[in-house]
């Protein structure tokens, strides 16, 4: 077996898609005689600042001859890749080994391209220490994507499905032409294998691009047979061509377990705290709260972290105004400039009571205090009370977990509709 692997081939501007590149190849060694056995769409740390869109990196799968398969690769990428685009490096690196026999330093450099930052020096040094080929444009940091690829098979174990339909190369860059209703009743129909095709919410063909690039559509889900018979169900413009990717989309494997106060910026995170703050509606709409550590209660200097929903998370701004000072949560997000983006967040524990100034059983009336430490007395009636009394909020909120909508979900967080988490779900549609 071989494992090619490849990466940085897009632009922001120009367009291009790593994942359209990776199945002219695929399809390149499938005409040369070759078996492919599958093609990979792996998300890596979506922190790192060099990335140009969801910092997806490919690999590919097959029985071909290494030599073989470089060269086709090799012509394939200086053919379709944006390099006029100085953002655009991309990188090639072929084993001559299957997946399954990836090293273990190699499987652990994937783990990390997932959640920290690494270098090309980085990924030089094991090419050159397993003596894999590899070839590069411009500064080649391409070939930390392609040589995380390889080794995320080792690496991962939770791996979901894409489906990405191709449109004919003359009509990239021109608006596609897609029957809106019918994405809507084919992600009913696929429901909840098939997720976040639509934003119900916003009325969001959530599986559609905005981009110049050659995707007409992408369908994701846990059930690559049942991505497919979504992707047959939309009807629209010629399809030129399709591929089915095994990806760690939709898993949270970005997430790292740590403590409010260990967080660093760059990362992603999974964080228990208690809301500190009244939630505050900033300008253009971005909604920030504070969290403090679940053990600093009574510090008088306790470690903070702020948190935000920012616009583009829509009505999930609202889950985050409900919440109030005491509230117990864990949070998951990426921790940048010191403030953590909200992805998703969990309700532990409510505070259901507070207290309030008491209120006078014959006329109703809200009590005065008395003075210090002497209660409260209604000026009318002459009634006294001790203390505040406590008083039931309603509360909007419920214990258990809640996301951003489908339109603001990152590629590589995991919808609530997957299942498996500690707590019960709100999930969005």
């Amino acid at each position: 077996m071989t494992v090619v692997g490849i990466d940085d081939t897009d632009s922001r501007e120009r367009g291009m898609c790593t994942t359209y590149v990776a199945a002219t190849i695929a399809e390149r060694l499938c005409r040369d005689g070759s078996a492919v056995d599958r093609l990979l769409l792996v998300r890596l740390n979506p922190a790192v600042e060099y990335k140009t869109r969801g910092n997806a990196a490919l690999a590919i799968h097959t029985d071909c001859d290494p030599d073989r398969a470089f060269e086709i690769a090799r012509k394939r990428l200086e053919t379709l890749a944006e390099t006029a685009d100085e953002r655009t490096n991309p990188g090639l690196v072929v084993t001559e080994s299957g997946p399954d026999e990836t090293p273990d330093d190699v499987a652990e450099f994937a783990w990390r391209a997932i959640r920290e930052h690494l270098t090309i020096a980085d990924a030089t040094s094991l090419v050159e220490r397993h003596g894999y080929r590899s070839w590069h444009a411009d500064d080649g940091r391409g070939r930390i994507g392609a040589l995380a690829a390889i080794g995320s098979w080792r690496a991962l174990a939770d791996w979901t499905y894409e489906y990405i339909s191709y449109r004919e190369s003359e009509r990239w860059g021109t608006p596609r032409e897609i029957d809106h209703e019918s994405v809507f009743a084919a992600a009913d129909w696929g429901r909840p294998e098939v997720w976040d095709t639509v934003d119900r919410g916003e009325d969001d063909t959530v599986c559609v691009p905005h981009t110049p690039g050659p995707i007409l559509h992408g369908i994701r889900g846990d059930d690559p047979d049942a991505v497919r018979d979504v992707a047959e169900r939309i009807a629209s413009e010629p399809v030129a061509s399709s591929q089915l990717f095994v990806t760690n989309q939709g898993t949270d494997v970005h997430l790292q377990d740590e403590t409010l106060e260990s967080v660093m910026d760059g990362h992603a995170y999974r964080v228990d705290g208690r809301v500190a703050s009244e939630p505050e509606t900033r300008r253009g709409g971005h909604v920030f709260v504070e969290l403090e550590g679940l053990e600093s209660e009574g510090e008088s200097d306790p470690a903070r972290l702020e948190c935000a929903a920012f616009e583009p998370t829509k009505r999930f701004r609202d889950r985050v105004r409900a919440l109030r000072v005491g509230d117990r949560l864990t949070v998951c997000g990426e921790v940048s400039r010191g403030t953590l983006k909200l992805e998703k967040f969990a309700v532990r524990d409510l505070v259901t009571t507070e207290r309030v100034t008491p209120t006078c059983p014959d006329c109703e009336r809200r009590m005065k205090s008395a003075g210090r430490n002497q209660g409260y007395r209604c000026r009318d009636c002459g009634t006294s009370a001790d203390g505040k009394a406590t008083r039931t909020l309603e509360r909007e909120l419920e214990v258990g977990w809640y996301e951003v909508p489908p339109c603001a979900r990152r590629h590589i967080s995991k919808p609530l509709i997957r299942g498996g988490l500690d707590a019960p779900t709100h999930p969005e549609r």
